[in-house]
């Protein structure tokens, strides 16, 4: 960008808050994490029964987690206003649904950044919650349900699919279930350089009958529109795609390209050591 445009400085642009129907008002940094003072913007005084005007009766504060900004732990404290009706005698509050789901601890923002960390990113839940400085259950439950609702939930996410990913992607870390979740992913806007990457769908376990369950469970369209699948050097995928997918191309994805060049140039590597000094070398060396 040679000519850039300048803005006047906005912390609400700046921290994603505009778009939570919320602006800040105060702020606490520490050097462990962030605190947010915030306000929603709407007024919201006029009752829902009957119409009439609310009188302020105090106000209320919504925690909510946001996303980590500059890897420092960010909270949203929301000061929420009480109305009392003087038609009705209605109590309300300000609506909040904007900023985060009913009972959510999590902002919209915060729930969006988690689900990216893990499908796309591949960072742990554990890691997830750490960033945010919140709990592994409710960052496991926040991105279960934003997986529901934007993936699983909506029909047309698998039209116009051509490029497909396909790896493994460790969920869970405890000894009990499984650990392991098959990830599937559209490079489409990728390839057609259009976009990033999105994900598809996730399925239990890891293994070539759970990935090719997954294929033959699509209807007829989409596996006769998929050109290309790219995963790792796990043979179960590759096979699983040669029997579901006959028409499309396997190929390796180019992280698991440089993983293994790099594991080739440390096996020569070795290989020029021992030959050149008859051992691997020397410890503290």
């Amino acid at each position: 960008m040679p000519k850039p445009t300048f803005t006047l400085p906005d912390l609400n642009s700046f921290c994603l808050i505009d778009g939570l129907g919320l602006r800040v008002t105060g702020q606490q940094i520490r050097h462990d994490r962030a605190v947010l003072e915030c306000r929603v913007a709407e007024d919201d005084r006029w009752c829902r029964n009957c119409g009439g005007e609310g009188v302020l009766r105090g106000t209320v504060v919504r925690k909510l987690v946001h996303l980590p900004l500059g890897w420092r732990p960010t909270t949203l404290w929301v000061r929420v206003r009480r109305y009392r009706c003087t038609d009705c005698a209605r109590v309300w509050r300000q609506d909040t649904s904007t900023a985060a789901a009913p009972r959510a601890k999590l902002s919209r923002h915060a729930v969006l950044w988690a689900l990216k960390s893990v499908v796309i990113d591949r960072m742990s839940i554990s890691r997830v919650a750490a960033a945010l400085a919140s709990s592994w259950h409710t960052v496991n439950d926040a991105v279960l349900a934003a997986g529901r609702q934007l993936l699983i939930e909506d029909p047309h996410r698998f039209e116009g699919v051509k490029v497909i990913g396909v790896d493994e992607h460790c969920w869970r870390h405890t000894g009990r279930g499984s650990h392991y979740v098959t990830v599937i992913i559209d490079l489409t806007p990728v390839k057609e350089r259009r976009g990033p990457a999105r994900l598809l769908d996730m399925a239990p376990g890891r293994s070539k009958a759970v990935f090719k369950t997954w294929i033959d469970a699509q209807n007829e369209d989409f596996r006769n529109g998929i050109e290309v699948v790219a995963m790792d050097g796990f043979t179960g995928f590759k096979t699983a795609t040669a029997e579901e997918l006959p028409e499309a191309t396997a190929v390796m994805d180019p992280f698991h390209v440089v993983a293994l060049a790099g594991d080739a140039l440390d096996q020569a590597r070795q290989r020029v050591q021992r030959e050149t000094t008859g051992h691997r070398g020397r410890s503290g060396v």
